[in-house]
């Protein structure tokens, strides 16, 4: 537990339960966690706050999650590096998602029917290099 302590977790997404689920799983994990329901404020939040990893719905409002990662990685050298987990109900499939995925990197993705707030856990801690 306490490895993850000062690790600043963004998310970014227009559903509260979601959002909530994922904080409360990140917060129980040791991790520090500020939210956003859309593209526009979470860009600001991720500006100014500089958190470590990003996790990122692709359908919101105000702005899109893909607008959102483009702005940010042509933002400065922050916006270029951080990681970034899209977390969506979108097929992988869908052309433009993998152009923006591959472009975009480091950007992965995760289907949010296919996994648990415990896979989220996972799969931020292999971006981030921890066990």
């Amino acid at each position: 537990m306490g490895g993850n302590k000062n690790i600043k977790v963004l998310i970014i997404d227009d559903s509260i339960l979601i959002s909530k689920v994922y904080t409360e799983e990140l917060i129980s994990e040791g991790f520090d966690v500020i939210t956003s329901s859309d593209g526009a404020k979470g860009l600001e939040l991720a500006l100014k706050e500089k958190p470590d990893i990003i996790l990122l719905d692709i359908i919101m409002p105000v702005m899109d999650g893909l607008t959102m990662m483009d702005k940010l990685r042509n933002e400065n050298q922050y916006g270029k590096k951080v990681p970034i987990i899209l977390l969506t109900s979108l097929s992988p499939n869908e052309e433009k998602i993998m152009n923006e995925i591959v472009k975009d990197e480091p950007a992965y993705y995760l289907i949010k029917s296919e996994c648990k707030p415990s896979d989220v856990v996972e799969k931020i801690r292999e971006r981030l290099g921890r066990s």
